[in-house]
C-alpha cells in the first residue's frame, strides 16, 4: 500500500491515538470497510457529490460575478438595472452552494445522520 507524506502521517497519528501499530490499525481499518461496504460506499460517493456541489458552485459563482460586474458598469454609467434583484438572489444562491459543500467538508459525519 502505498500513502503519500500526508496520509502516512495522517494513518499513524490515527493509529497512535488507538494504541496501535500502523500495520495493525490498516488491516482494521480495511476489515472494517469491508464489512460494511454500503457504509463504505456511502462515504466515497458522498466525497464525490461534495466534489460535484463545489464545481457547481464555483461555476454559479463564475456567471454571478460576470452578472455583477455588468451591473456595476450600468450603474457607474447611471444606467438602470431592472435585473439587479435577479443578480443579488443568483450571488446568494451561489453563495449558500458554497456555504452547504463547505460545511459537508468540514463535518462529514451529518451526512451519515441524514
Amino acid at each position: 500500500m502505498r500513502l503519500n507524506d500526508e496520509e502516512h502521517a495522517r494513518t499513524q497519528a490515527g493509529a497512535a491515538a488507538v494504541g496501535m501499530s500502523l500495520a495493525g490499525f490498516l488491516a482494521h481499518s480495511a476489515l472494517a470497510a469491508a464489512r460494511d461496504q454500503s457504509r463504505t460506499a456511502a462515504t466515497i460517493a458522498t466525497e464525490r457529490d461534495v466534489l460535484t456541489e463545489l464545481f457547481a458552485a464555483r461555476r454559479q459563482l463564475g456567471w454571478a460575478g460576470s452578472n455583477l460586474n455588468q451591473v456595476a458598469k450600468a450603474l457607474n454609467s447611471g444606467g438602470d438595472v431592472p435585473h439587479l434583484n435577479k443578480v443579488i438572489a443568483d450571488i446568494r444562491r451561489a453563495a449558500n452552494a458554497v456555504k452547504k459543500a463547505a460545511d459537508r467538508v468540514a463535518n462529514p459525519r451529518t451526512d451519515e445522520a441524514a
